[in-house]
């Protein structure tokens, strides 16, 4: 396990993997995080009889351009039983489950089926309990190949209160003898596939970021895309940006129609949200503010320009800009241009609202506060 480890290492300051310095020590903590998130998917989360959530995508694990909104937890089921999810929304406001045949950078993946509170009659505060299986009775059915149940929880409004609480039980728990003790061999193969998913994952997401980066024009958005064996509820555009310190990237659009939306930041290679503890790098529907001519107004720059809707680079001279659009009935049409940053104050005075340093701390202290809770054990 050790030498497979340091092999994992030694592929992070290889030349397809990016070469500064800073990336590197931040590409060596996604690791560390990567190798949490799989050995624990692999060893502690592996039986679909006796399930548990495992949360993934918080302030330790993230990995795959995960939201900024979500929290997001998974547990192993198997579609010949039936499982029982229960608990309590407290402050979420929405949830996604998604029934899925792996994770997407596995060789098989993809979401089989999905179904979000509000279709299942749940909201803010509710206590709930459903049923997954394929009696007619079953809440949700489970599709053949079903491997694993996912949750995206969805918070809206960044309040420091009780985030969600979820179970998982089988409820064939007691058909089967308890399974037998584990064994040497066991161990092993969980902690292989457990390297496996953490090697993989660090692969795949540098040549996703590399390739998509290669298809598109810095600074420009891209087409609308929805992703092949993903959510039918969601669509996404991609910027990548590329600035100097002196120069910042001005987004223009028209409001999505669509219940949630967000534009989010993300580092090259590793696709984790820049730093959402330290900088305002992700704003949604909620957060946003619209300007008086009805369109959406944002401003990526390494440096505060003082305007309410700044997305902070976080001296990142590339990086990817995602807008995400789910559960929509139109797309929002999207521009983009590049400005000196001092500039850009005077460029958007009479549209855009401004912000004291005051009170950019204050919202950011705000966002801590509810990451804090939002992510608490």
């Amino acid at each position: 396990m050790v030498d497979g480890a340091a092999n994992l290492g030694d592929r992070l300051i290889s030349g397809d993997f990016p070469g500064a310095s800073e990336d590197r020590a931040e590409g060596f903590v996604h690791l560390t995080g990567q190798l949490n998130c799989w050995l624990s998917w692999s060893v502690l989360h592996d039986d679909a009889r006796r399930p548990r959530f495992q949360r993934q995508n918080d302030l330790v694990t993230p990995w795959g351009g995960p939201n900024a909104d979500n929290v997001y937890r998974h547990a192993r089921i198997s579609s010949d039983r039936r499982y029982r999810i229960t608990g309590r929304m407290h402050s979420c406001q929405e949830f996604m489950l998604a029934i899925r045949a792996g994770f997407m950078h596995e060789e098989r993946w993809g979401t089989l089926r999905e179904i979000s509170a509000t279709e299942l009659g749940i909201a803010e505060d509710d206590e709930f309990s459903f049923t997954l299986g394929n009696s007619p009775d079953d809440d949700v059915n489970l599709p053949d190949g079903a491997v694993m149940a996912s949750i995206r929880e969805y918070y809206y409004d960044w309040r420091p209160l009780e985030p969600a609480t979820f179970t998982i039980t089988c409820l064939d728990d007691d058909v089967d003898p308890p399974r037998r003790r584990i064994t040497e061999v066991d161990v092993a193969d969980n902690l292989r596939r457990g390297l496996v998913g953490a090697e993989h994952s660090v692969e795949n997401w540098n040549r996703y970021m590399s390739e998509h980066r290669a298809k598109a024009v810095d600074n420009t958005f891209d087409e609308v895309k929805s992703i092949d064996k993903g959510l039918a509820a969601a669509r996404y555009r991609f910027c990548f940006w590329n600035l100097q310190p002196d120069e910042a990237l001005i987004v223009t659009a028209t409001v999505p129609e669509a219940r949630y939306w967000s534009f989010q930041l993300y580092n090259m290679a590793w696709f984790e949200l820049v730093e959402p503890n330290e900088r305002q790098t992700s704003l949604n529907m909620r957060q946003t503010l619209i300007d008086a001519d009805g369109l959406i107004r944002l401003v990526v720059a390494h440096r505060d320009p003082g305007v309410a809707n700044w997305l902070d680079a976080g001296g990142r001279d590339v990086g990817l800009l995602t807008a995400r659009w789910f559960w929509f009935t139109s797309n929002p049409e999207i521009s983009t241009d590049v400005l000196p940053v001092d500039d850009v104050a005077s460029a958007l005075a009479e549209t855009s609202a401004v912000v004291t340093p005051d009170e950019r701390l204050a919202a950011m202290r705000s966002r801590r506060d509810h990451l804090a809770w939002r992510f608490r054990t």
